[in-house]
């Protein structure tokens, strides 16, 4: 295909998307206004399933298939980094020396990092109940634990952080997300639906139905992701040189 056809395609396309946009915004309610259908709808179905955030159970029961296309879209994009840093036979690994840190750079990071992995932790666990859910909470956990490469070096980083089992957690937590999806299709309902479980009481962390397990798997598959992209691309500018020794 030549350049002059490529253009025209692109044009034709972005001409079509622009009259698709330009429909759906002439359509949009008023700003400002009383009238929010959606909102009210997505506040009364989440009172009805005892979750305290709405967002939560947005994301994990009215529009859980929508969170497990973002959830893949993280998974393939870890397995592509896995793919495209892998060490090639021109590279070989050079054991980093360790490096100086600053004594405030240090103490600061030791004394953030239980903090920071504490937070992250409680931000997953309660996700349909406060602001935050599984993936901001598996964003700081994962963050938290690299605290340790600017608190220590990298050594110690490599100690707590097995990239092996990170990559199995990223894909058992994807299957669990799976799986619960699936079990809702063998319970006789649809795929992803909030029934498999009692809704528990309001403002628990036992409430919300399937939405504490959804919440926990993407914090875990957000997590292990995370862990599994930085390492490579710290593998790349500490560790793997080329034989030339660059």
């Amino acid at each position: 295909m030549n350049p002059r056809t490529r253009l025209w395609l692109v044009a034709v396309g972005g001409a079509g998307l622009a009259a698709l946009l330009v429909a759906a915004c002439l359509r949009l309610p008023d700003f400002g206004g009383d009238s929010h259908p959606y909102g009210d709808r997505a506040v009364h179905e989440s009172l009805a399933r005892r979750t305290a955030n709405t967002i939560s159970s947005v994301n994990f029961d009215q529009r859980a298939f929508d969170t497990l296309g973002e959830m893949s879209i993280l998974f393939a994009a870890v397995v592509g980094v896995v793919v495209l840093l892998r060490q090639t036979r021109d590279e070989h690994r050079a054991r980093p020396e360790p490096a100086e840190v600053a004594p405030p750079v240090r103490r600061y990071a030791l004394l953030v990092l239980p903090v920071a992995l504490v937070i992250g932790l409680y931000l997953v666990a309660h996700g349909q109940l406060s602001p935050g859910s599984g993936f901001q909470g598996g964003v700081v956990a994962a963050t938290a634990l690299h605290l340790l490469y600017l608190g220590a070096d990298y050594h110690a980083l490599e100690r707590i952080r097995p990239v092996g089992l990170y990559e199995v957690g990223d894909a058992l937590s994807t299957s669990a997300y799976l799986v619960t999806g699936l079990a809702g299709l063998i319970g006789g309902t649809a795929f992803l639906a909030n029934t498999l479980l009692p809704y528990g009481t309001f403002n628990t962390l036992s409430s919300g139905g399937t939405v504490p397990l959804l919440n926990a798997a993407i914090g875990m598959e957000v997590a292990c992701a995370v862990v599994v992209l930085l390492a490579r691309f710290l593998d790349q500018a500490v560790e793997i040189e080329e034989e030339s020794g660059k």
